[in-house]
């Protein structure tokens, strides 16, 4: 979890910003009677941002957490 939790790493803002954004728009679609080109343009576009915030949340996991990293010695 803590991989997953690093509010210093523009990743995890990212992640989250994008992910919010794909459930506005799934919201949208969902509540509001929307010509089809229309729903299907913001379908698209919250399946984008699902992908995008998923290879933020990889990048995330692949990193070590700021506990993680072994002390650094004095050179």
């Amino acid at each position: 979890m803590r991989r997953l939790l690093q509010p210093r790493q523009p990743a995890f803002w990212l992640m989250l910003v994008l992910n919010a954004l794909s459930t506005a728009l799934v919201w949208i679609v969902q509540n509001h009677h929307l010509r089809a080109w229309v729903a299907s343009i913001i379908v698209v576009f919250a399946i984008g941002n699902m992908v995008l915030g998923l290879k933020f949340l990889r990048q995330l996991l692949q990193t070590q957490a700021p506990e993680e990293r072994p002390p650094q010695r004095p050179h």
